[in-house]
């Protein structure tokens, strides 16, 4: 019988579910978005159950849709949205409240507490930046905010877990409460030496032990999906990994100085820095990529929160497009922006400024100012974002970066990609495969299974759709960066007074 791999990507406005054969050719895909929750300005939330429904209907449906069955699946690899918060309930597999998606921004008190009280020295034995992203703080939250998940802490009846546990949690039938090395290296709560539990944070946020689910490796068999959910069959479930280095796996960065971005809801910039943990600054954080067959890789990142969010915005908020595509056709109607730099701090800006009190900003604005203007300034504003988080990371790794590979939504614009190797400087590569994230998924799941013997025979399946060059000077680059800062600088500390 022939057999196939399942990867999941439970990323934050919606699922995909992939089936990848032993030449990583895609044999099918399902995806669908689910409901977004925004109850005060700031807060962002998910219904944990919405997303396993979901979830389970995409892998159903792609096993559907390439004419297979079950048995046929050898393993399931699961990739998510890092950081987003769930508690549920053992007994019951009922969530105790909505999710706390990692772009909250309600915890920037317990961050600002925390950095006062010891931030340097927390941000080096965890590797992240003490961010409102963070899934500590979010824990702390709900433990002093809702009396209902206190009470069932302290009853040992709730337990937490970001996404990738929560799901394999209810595919298992809550035989397996765990999460991996990737993961909890961006929840605060993991120390990025020993990849134990942080004993200090815990401590600091009086979280207990007992509810956080055991740190397993990025790629081993875990537990078995319940047999009453594929007509009896049990499917292995044998990778986790975090979106993001998900994304750095599947774009094969297995060598030290390779480097990444996805292009989604935000951006997310990865070099790997390989056996060498280099401890966080200058808003660049120090996650584990993964840790497969004993070796753990490290990498640095930077994050950017709106990205593809803001052509989602230009969508839903402005009603100027009816698609995300059509921003970049609206885009290339003319030369230039005309002066205006769209910096899209819908909650903050991200790396390597983190400031959260950063408001959205259009600037350059004229009576000649049109939609099209707009929409390539908004596209423009990911390609920036990028550079500054790379010529960090280039400082701290010192590592000069040689080319980009690029992935997700984002990735599929020529338009973009063409901007962003501009404003590099260096070239910008496309894969065939842009679902990256979810092909890093079906690799950590496909090597613990054995469907793939090793890193070096999937490195091989990597190919470039297409090489975008840099195509402007050095002094309009430097120019066009220049007027960028200015517009950062105008956007920062709007909320404060």
């Amino acid at each position: 019988m022939k057999k196939y791999i399942l990867g999941i990507d439970q990323g934050t406005t919606g699922t995909r579910a992939i089936i990848f054969d032993q030449d990583v050719n895609i044999i099918s895909s399902a995806y669908s978005e689910f409901t977004q929750y925004f109850p005060q300005p700031g807060w962002v939330e998910h219904d944990a159950m919405e997303i396993y429904e979901i979830t389970l209907k995409m892998m159903r449906q792609a096993i559907s849709e390439a004419h297979l069955k079950p048995e046929n699946i050898a393993g399931i690899g699961i990739t998510n949205q890092r950081e987003t918060t769930v508690f549920w309930d053992k007994n019951t597999g009922i969530p105790a409240d909505r999710a706390i998606v990692w772009q909250d921004r309600r915890t920037l008190p317990i961050c600002e507490a925390l950095i006062e009280k010891d931030g340097p020295a927390i941000e080096d034995r965890t590797g992240v930046t003490i961010i409102p992203n963070d899934s500590a703080t979010k824990i702390h939250w709900q433990l002093k905010n809702n009396p209902e998940i206190r009470r069932g802490v302290d009853d040992g009846r709730l337990i937490y877990g970001t996404i990738d546990s929560w799901l394999t949690w209810k595919l298992s039938g809550g035989r397996a409460h765990v999460t991996d090395p990737s993961n909890s290296a961006v929840t605060l709560l993991q120390n990025a030496r020993t990849l134990e539990y942080d004993k200090g944070i815990l401590s600091d946020l009086d979280i207990p032990r007992s509810i956080l689910p055991e740190i397993r490796s990025t790629s081993e068999i875990y537990t078995a999906t319940d047999p009453a959910l594929f007509g009896g069959v049990e499917i292995p479930i044998a990778g986790l990994i975090g979106d993001q280095q998900g994304a750095t796996l599947g774009q094969a960065c297995f060598e030290k100085g390779m480097a990444k971005n996805t292009y989604g809801t935000g951006s997310f910039i990865l070099m790997n820095t390989g056996d060498e943990y280099i401890p966080p600054s200058d808003g660049i954080f120090s996650p584990v990529l993964w840790s497969i067959g004993g070796k753990v890789d490290y990498g640095l990142e930077g994050l950017v929160d709106v990205s593809g969010a803001a052509i989602q915005w230009l969508r839903d908020g402005l009603n100027i497009i009816e698609e995300s595509g059509e921003a970049e056709a609206l885009a290339r109607q003319v030369a230039d922006t005309a002066g205006v730099y769209f910096v899209p701090a819908f909650v903050g800006l991200g790396a390597p400024y983190f400031d959260s009190y950063a408001r959205g900003t259009i600037i350059g604005i004229s009576r000649g100012t049109t939609k099209h203007h707009i929409a390539r300034a908004a596209l423009e504003s990911m390609a920036f974002q990028v550079r500054d988080a790379f010529k960090v990371m280039e400082r701290k790794a010192g590592i000069p970066l040689k080319k980009l590979r690029a992935d997700g939504g984002g990735a599929k614009s020529d338009f973009m990609l063409q901007f962003q190797a501009d404003i590099l400087g260096i070239p910008v590569e496309r894969p065939v495969i842009t679902e990256t994230t979810c092909l890093g998924a079906a690799y950590s799941a496909g090597l613990a299974v054995g469907y793939w013997d090793s890193i070096e025979e999937i490195s091989k399946f990597w190919k470039i759709d297409r090489s975008f060059e840099p195509a402007i000077s050095e002094e309009e680059r430097e120019e066009r960066c220049f007027n960028w800062n200015r517009a950062i600088e105008r956007a920062g500390g709007w909320l404060k007074r």
